[in-house]
């Protein structure tokens, strides 16, 4: 009975330690992840006044896909400092003594690595998807409709490239007075639309100003000749491009793995279909990478006796085994997007590092030679 209640005490003591690491690693780099991320919308809150509560908000969408990213790594570097360290003092080598096998020794780290593999897929089947839906819903939301918000008196607002708009005053009511507009969406036909005043429309697309008292300029190219037209009121939309009414295909991250499986001519084109494909399978197998690379670090650690002196290649071997991996599987991901025929290798990326790992840990025609190295 002493036998297990230790091997549960030393199940606890590692796993603690491990659990306290992962989280403390994986939020440190998720908020640099995100820091480094967030600085192209800093200048929406600089120079367009966007508020801090929707910067916060709209970033904020992005954590859930950085942390099914970088969780499966940061289990590896968890499990290969915390064992590597247990090693280094001594306590693996009292653990053994004790009567724990290496499966026993290797427990604590499976289970943390179980539970990551869970998180993960539901990250990546469910909340990234519907964040970063979220995230594109609102992004174009700010793209299209913040410009109606931000015609500040006497200055000359670049909505876009090719279209610029100046409003004199604004009354406290919400009226624009003295408005100028510059269009050149029209390659061919470039505007000048002056007016008395106007107003903002509230809609549910781009943004628009009703126009009153006012005039139309434009130069027809061909002719050379200035066309004036003068209106008692017109509407002009305040979207970046004009094209309001296309089309707008969704991004892979967005749709579910029943949208990436089965995709239809509405969801995406049908070249990209087999990117589609590839990405749903990615989704799938990539949480499996995390209890790969967990078992290759216990290999680097487990594997052999204790050294106090020239150690350190094991830890450096199994880093490098594991950067192979990821460089490897950004290249499987590639060929397989490009050909569907190739999917399976998106699986044995994920799969097969990990039960090479296993046998090499736990093949019992392995076990006397571990304990004689041990030993």
């Amino acid at each position: 009975m002493r036998r297990p209640q230790l091997a549960t005490q030393i199940d606890r003591y590692v796993f603690r330690q491990l659990l306290v690491a992962l989280v403390s690693v994986t939020g440190g780099l998720v908020a640099l992840i995100w820091l480094t991320q967030s600085l192209r919308f800093v200048e929406l809150v600089v120079n367009r006044g966007l508020s801090l509560r929707v910067f916060l908000s709209l970033t904020g969408l992005l954590v859930p896909s950085f942390v099914a990213t970088i969780l499966p790594i940061t289990i590896f570097v968890v499990v290969q400092f915390v064992y590597q360290r247990l090693a280094g003092d001594r306590e693996l080598t009292v653990m053994r003594g004790a009567g724990l096998s290496d499966f026993a020794l290797a427990r604590p780290a499976l289970g943390l690595a179980t539970m990551v593999v869970v998180v993960c897929y539901g990250l990546n089947v469910w909340l990234v998807p519907i964040s970063y839906a979220r995230f594109r819903e609102y992004q174009f939301e700010i793209r299209n409709r913040i410009a109606a918000f931000l015609l500040q008196e006497g200055v000359f607002t670049q909505v876009s490239d090719n279209l610029t708009v100046y409003v004199r005053t604004r009354d406290p009511d919400g009226t624009l007075r003295g408005i100028l507009v510059d269009d050149a969406r029209q390659p061919n036909a470039h505007a000048t639309i002056l007016a008395q005043s106007g107003r903002l429309l509230p809609t549910q697309g781009a943004p628009r100003v009703l126009l009153e008292n006012g005039s139309r300029e434009e130069l027809d190219r061909t002719t050379g000749r200035l066309n004036v037209l003068t209106f008692a009121e017109n509407t002009i939309d305040l979207d970046q491009d004009n094209k309001a009414d296309d089309q707008r295909f969704r991004d892979s991250t967005e749709m579910s793995i029943t949208e990436l499986l089965n995709p239809q001519n509405g969801q995406a084109m049908e070249r990209d279909w087999p990117k589609l494909i590839a990405e749903a399978h990615r989704r799938m197998a990539a949480p499996l990478t995390g209890l790969s690379y967990t078992l290759v670090a216990l290999v680097s650690v487990l594997l052999g006796g204790f050294r106090r002196h020239g150690g350190i290649w094991r830890p450096i071997g199994a880093i490098m085994t594991v950067v192979g991996l990821l460089a490897l599987g950004l290249g499987m991901n590639n060929l397989a997007a490009r050909d569907s025929a190739l999917v399976p290798l998106i699986w044995a990326h994920a799969i097969l590092p990990g039960l090479v790992s296993a046998w090499l840990l736990f093949a019992p025609a392995r076990a006397p030679a571990r304990a004689l190295a041990a030993g």
